[in-house]
């Protein structure tokens, strides 16, 4: 367990805010996800820690570890700063050809990272005989040098199998370089791509780079996710990404410049990245906040928390090729009871509670409504405060509307974020997962996603409400899950 200072609660992780089915640290700051790898049955998840302070400041590397990608258990601190400086974010990869000669030809864990002191980015690499547990650092670092860039850093590798070499993909400005390497510690600088391509508001950081299979027409495609700290569409920090190919050196969208593809239309999904090594499926977790006010919401003894693990698919959407994003399988291993609802209409302006879940904070609803009026959830309000989601077919848009909730930690916290609908669906289904302080929002099949902090109000009811704002609306099925808590203290 994390050693830290005692804190005064009313049990563990149940202080007011905490999420109980999302992972945090147990006090402290948190950002980025780092090092996400699967290996020999564990699913390690590292990520930017400051052991000191609820705010941003030296960054080392915390870690928790997990046997089914939901109950976390945690380490640790894997890597402290030193004298090159901070530990930035970066990746893990399992090295099971021991190509870095660290292992005894066994595999083992190798992080690769940026090493960051002041203005100076610097990538390095550590590893780990021990299954995570204890990181050396390696005696000739940095592996590569800063070439004099500013912005020079989150190094996120994989192995090629076409070229049989590692490939690293390091977010430089405003776009991104390529470099290869065959042992993990000499690497050469192959391409760039990025450069007036996409959203170009703000610094791209923390990018991934995956191939997947499109589901609709059987080709294989690369994936390059991007953060970007300004320009999102709800403002502040988010998540772009390009579809394309990859031959190991070079990475060729198929898209235009200008078109921008987002991950998550909400406020409060960014550094994404997915799990090294995990067979069979594509995993990503993301840190959920938003740089506008990220060292500022007032949660203690801790800040800030992660998404839950999502599942990544491709396919074709309207016929536009298109990221799919679903709450991985395993969440539904939380449900302790699910209570339905017979299909019914509501007529306009006419309202009706759900059942409330025994507790009001921790629940996943599902929804269908048929092709009607202009239909709206209601979470937590209190006559027209809240979290409102609405789809609004005759403008096309699905809305999430946050308001202050009586905090003024942040003007950029009241919001209200949108994303387009395309194509005339008949029927829209909608999958809310709330935690506390957060709502995650699936549109479909997980063509469209919304992240939201939110932190309700002490006088704000606790009900869940659905309204016809306008025309009628059918609700064809509407199911309202009890989730149970992961967090117990560590044995």
């Amino acid at each position: 367990m994390i050693q830290s200072q005692p804190v005064t609660t009313n049990g563990y992780y149940e202080e007011r805010y905490r999420p109980h089915i999302h992972f945090t640290p147990e006090q402290m700051w948190m950002n980025d996800p780092n090092g996400l790898v699967y290996f020999e049955g564990e699913y390690h998840l590292f990520y930017q820690y400051h052991p000191d302070s609820k705010q941003w400041g030296p960054m080392h590397w915390g870690h928790a570890v997990s046997k089914d990608l939901i109950t976390w258990e945690h380490l640790p601190v894997a890597l402290y700063p030193d004298t090159l400086g901070m530990i930035f974010s970066g990746s893990a990869v399992v090295d099971h050809k021991d190509t870095s000669g660290f292992f005894d030809g066994k595999p083992g864990l190798v992080a690769v990272f940026t090493h960051a002191d002041g203005d100076l980015q610097r990538q390095s690499i550590a590893y780990s005989k021990d299954h995570g547990r204890t990181w050396v650092k390696y005696d000739d670092n940095p592996v590569i040098p800063n070439p004099g860039i500013k912005d020079f850093r989150d190094p996120k590798v994989f192995w090629h199998e076409e070229t049989e070499k590692w490939v690293m993909v390091l977010a430089a400005g405003r776009k991104v370089q390529f470099y290869t390497s065959t042992d993990l510690k000499q690497w050469t600088y192959v391409s760039e791509f990025g450069e007036g391509w996409g959203e170009q508001k703000g610094v791209w950081e923390c990018p991934d780079l995956f191939s997947l299979t499109n589901e609709t027409t059987g080709e294989k495609k690369w994936v390059l996710p991007i953060g970007i700290d300004a320009g999102a569409p709800s403002g502040g920090s988010g998540t772009q990404y390009f579809i394309g190919s990859f031959d190991g050196k070079h990475f060729v969208p198929h898209q235009s410049k200008e078109t921008v593809r987002w991950l998550d239309y909400g406020k409060d999904f960014y550094a994404s990245q997915s799990f090294s090594d995990l067979p069979g499926r594509r995993v990503v977790l993301a840190w959920m906040s938003n740089w506008q006010y990220a060292n500022d919401v007032p949660t203690d003894p801790w800040r800030s928390a992660m998404t839950i693990p999502r599942e990544l698919t491709l396919s074709m959407v309207e016929g536009q090729e298109r990221l799919i994003q679903k709450p991985v399988a395993e969440l539904t291993s939380l449900i302790e009871k699910k209570m339905e609802k017979e299909p019914f209409f509501l007529q306009e302006k006419q309202s009706t509670e759900l059942d409330q879940p025994a507790s009001p904070f921790i629940w996943e609803w599902g929804v269908e409504i048929e092709k009607g009026g202009v239909f709206e959830a209601r979470l937590f309000g209190k006559q027209d405060g809240g979290l409102r989601v609405r789809i609004d077919r005759g403008k096309n848009t699905l809305y999430v509307q946050r308001d202050r909730a009586d905090l003024d930690f942040s003007k950029e916290y009241a919001c209200t974020c949108q994303a387009p609908l395309n194509g005339d669906h008949s029927s829209f289904h909608l999958k809310l997962v709330c935690d506390h302080s957060s709502v995650e929002i699936f549109l479909g099949d997980g063509e469209i996603s919304m992240t939201n902090v939110y932190l309700p109000a002490a006088d704000h009811e606790a009900k869940l409400k659905m309204e016809a704002v306008r025309g009628t609306v059918e609700v064809k099925q509407s199911s309202v899950s009890e989730l149970k808590s992961i967090w117990k203290p560590n044995a």
